[in-house]
């Protein structure tokens, strides 16, 4: 039975290249440093004195500012390639963090949250799209989920010791943190990935392909996919409210809940990805991914109370998250021309971007005025809407693959 999962293992990280690997390091270390983000909404409620609404609309500044940073960073993706976008987001975003422990006041926040989501955000279409560069269509699936676990497994580390510090030192030691490792991620992508290869990436593309704004297939597949979004990001802000107030959990147990997706990932994504890569398609793996975010969250409102519901709701919620994420990146990539890539994974990145503007004031007030229950329910709806769309999606027009 071990060798069979040694060999497992093994296959299931072969043939990636050397650049995917240091690719995934920065995103370790910068992830490794994720302590503000999950804990935002309680530091706002509970440190700032805001109410729900407030704390909503500087999580929804938060996304507004993603969407923002997602468009522009994939534009100057195109324009003068993914090197110089991805070190300076890095950078810049590092003294964004360092700055944010010292503001006050809602208006103030939501600026300012709003700045370092736009700074921050630019990076990820500038990533995307040099995972797409650095790999081949047959393993650009588990290029994208051996990026997604080296995310995990820093998000692993850092909810927990985001908690522990909160709890022991303080929330100004979390900006410091974040700002820490921006710094560092910053470094070694600069140290260990030539700019030579990114030089030649934005020679190679001149050619100018179709615009994602007049992909008709894609961008109904992007409406779809911000559905799905929309009820899997309550797990970064609404749900630690949730678990604070109806389950009397600390920071540390939060930290610990949430360290659990990070941990089946990292034990699992790889495996799985390997698995089913080659026995559905790209399409159909997604939606069925979809599916499970809307059993994730059908459990949480039909079980709400009940102590072992948190265990339950990460494990649905996970499994959705391993088969949508990595492969509609890639699916996201194989549909794009190489000289219009930056923007396909700013217009991917905006999905879940957009999912940040609506869902937090929106959740946050269905949750104020009419409890929690019936929010989880409206989550697993959507989910029902987006996986039937992305189905359907399927038989209707067949995807494209590009190099």
């Amino acid at each position: 039975m071990l060798a069979p999962a040694i060999r497992l293992y093994r296959h299931s990280f072969s043939g990636l290249s050397r650049d995917i690997w240091l690719l995934s390091l920065v995103m370790l270390v910068n992830r490794a440093g994720t302590m503000v983000i999950p804990f935002l909404t309680i530091y706002l409620t509970g440190q700032k004195g805001f109410r729900l609404e407030e704390a909503g609309w500087v999580m929804s500044s938060f996304g507004l500012g993603s969407v923002l940073g997602a468009f522009i960073g994939g534009k100057l993706t195109d324009r003068i390639g993914y090197y110089p976008v991805q070190f300076w987001s890095l950078a810049l975003g590092g003294f964004c963090f360092l700055g944010l422990q010292f503001v006050n006041g809602v208006a103030a926040m939501c600026a300012a949250t709003f700045i370092l989501s736009t700074i921050a955000d630019a990076f990820r279409p500038a990533n995307q799209t040099a995972v797409a560069f650095h790999s081949r269509p047959e393993n650009r699936s588990r290029a994208f989920a051996l990026v997604r676990l080296a995310v995990n497994l820093g998000f692993s580390a850092g909810p927990v010791m985001g908690g522990l510090i909160a709890h022991a030192a303080g929330y100004q030691w979390l900006f410091m943190v974040d700002a820490l490792t921006c710094f560092g991620a910053a470094l070694i992508f600069r140290l260990s990935i030539s700019p030579k290869k990114a030089i030649r990436h934005s020679e190679d593309v001149q050619e100018k392909g179709l615009s994602p704004w007049k992909d008709g297939h894609f961008l109904r597949f992007i409406l779809f996919i911000t559905l799905g979004a929309m009820a899997f990001m309550q797990f970064m802000n609404t749900l630690p409210i949730f678990w604070k107030t109806s389950y009397g959990f600390s920071e540390a147990q939060i930290g610990a809940l949430t360290t659990l997706n990070g941990l089946i990932i990292v034990s699992m994504e790889m495996p799985l990805a390997y698995l089913i890569e080659r026995k559905l398609t790209k399409l159909a793996i997604i939606g069925i991914g979809t599916i499970f975010y809307g059993i994730a969250y059908f459990t949480l409102s039909g079980l709400s109370y009940w102590a072992l519901t948190p265990i339950l709701f990460m494990i649905f919620l996970t499994i959705g998250e391993m088969l949508c994420m990595p492969f509609a990146s890639a699916y996201t990539a194989d549909q794009a021309h190489p000289s219009r890539r930056g923007q396909y994974m700013g217009i991917y990145t905006m999905a879940y971007s957009a999912a940040l503007i609506i869902g937090p004031s929106l959740s946050l007030w269905t949750a104020q005025v009419y409890g929690f229950i019936p929010l989880w329910f409206i989550c697993g709806g959507l989910s029902a809407v987006s996986a039937a769309g992305i189905l359907l999606l399927k038989r209707s027009t067949a995807p494209r693959a590009v190099g």
